[in-house]
C-alpha cells in the first residue's frame, strides 16, 4: 500500500512539475530561439513496471543486487522538444498546445490527489477498525 503512495507522491511531483513547464514555454511564446521542454514521467514508470528481467533477492547487505525493481530511484526528466520549429523566429511553442496541455495536466492532478486521498482514507478505515 506504502508503495503505491510513494509511486503516486512521484506522479504529484513530476505534474508540478509539468505545470511549471508549461507556464515557463507559455511566458516565452514570443522568445526568438526559444525551445518548448516537457516532463517525461508516464513512459519511465511504464518502462520501469514492465521490465520484464529476472528480479533477484538478497538476503545479506552485502549481497549483490540482481535487477532488483526499486521505483525509490524513479523520477520525472524535464525535456526540451527542439526537434522542430513553424515560426521564423524558430520559437516552436504553439499556446494552443499549451493551453491544453496545462488543461490535461490540472486533471491529471486532481486524479492523482484524489487517488492519494483514498489510500489514506483506506488506512484510516484500518487503524479506527472500520468504524
Amino acid at each position: 500500500m506504502y508503495n503505491n503512495i510513494n509511486i503516486l507522491s512521484k506522479a504529484l511531483n513530476a505534474s508540478w512539475k509539468r505545470n511549471e513547464v508549461i507556464n515557463n514555454n507559455i511566458a516565452n511564446a514570443d522568445t526568438p530561439d526559444f525551445k518548448r521542454s516537457d516532463v517525461a514521467f508516464e513512459n519511465i514508470l511504464k518502462e520501469k513496471l514492465s521490465n520484464k528481467n529476472i528480479e533477484g533477492f538478497t538476503t545479506h547487505s552485502n549481497h549483490i543486487s540482481i535487477n532488483n525493481k526499486s521505483l525509490n530511484d524513479l523520477d520525472y526528466k524535464v525535456v526540451k522538444k527542439d526537434g522542430f520549429s513553424t515560426r521564423i523566429d524558430k520559437n516552436n511553442v504553439d499556446i494552443d498546445v499549451e493551453m491544453a496541455e496545462r488543461a490535461k495536466n490540472e486533471i491529471y492532478y486532481n486524479a492523482v490527489t484524489s487517488r492519494i486521498q483514498s489510500n489514506f482514507q483506506k488506512i484510516k478505515l484500518v487503524i479506527n477498525e472500520g468504524r
